[in-house]
């Protein structure tokens, strides 16, 4: 039962976040800087981020709760707070490339999203190897987004000049 109190605060919690983060500023075919830019032809159709982003976001809610739930487990601190900084990253990636359309920090964030979570997933087997699995599609999908991130980059040289970066919330 303490695995499903945890998973009632962690799921959504992670996608609570996920959420603020994606709506931070415009994203996708709302941001007119991202419609400009000329976009690598391995590019998803729009509807396939909020997709993919809502159920990477429960699996890692769901690995989180797994390894809360292993109370007394050795390395659990070290393992949450390495999922702590992952996530941080995370959330910091939408407002860095839509925002301010810094794609080389974007890449440079993403780089340390994926090093930091592969770290994490590490942790996370040493506690419950179900933890580290939930994390794989996450892993995959993180780089993915780098290399995408990697070629628009490429692809758009001087990107930051295209349209005004956005100075306002969509959360509001």
């Amino acid at each position: 039962m303490s695995f499903l109190r945890w998973a009632i605060v962690t799921v959504p919690g992670v996608l609570l976040l996920g959420f603020a983060s994606g709506r931070s500023v415009p994203s996708g075919s709302e941001n007119g800087w991202y419609v400009a830019l000329t976009k690598p032809a391995l590019t998803p159709p729009g509807w396939v981020f909020p997709v993919a982003w809502t159920t990477l976001y429960i699996l890692l809610g769901l690995a989180l709760a797994i390894v809360l739930n292993a109370r007394g487990a050795k390395g659990r601190g070290v393992a949450v707070g390495l999922f702590a900084v992952q996530l941080a990253l995370n959330l910091a990636w939408t407002p860095t490339f839509f925002g301010a359309h810094r794609i080389t920090l974007a890449f440079v964030i993403i780089v340390a999203m994926l090093l930091v979570s592969i770290a994490t997933t590490f942790a996370f087997a040493r506690i419950r190897r179900g933890a580290a699995w939930l994390m794989l599609p996450y892993l995959v999908w993180i780089s993915f987004a780098g290399v995408l991130t990697w070629s628009i980059g490429r692809l758009n040289p001087n990107a930051d000049t295209l349209v005004p970066g956005a100075r306002t919330s969509q959360m509001l």
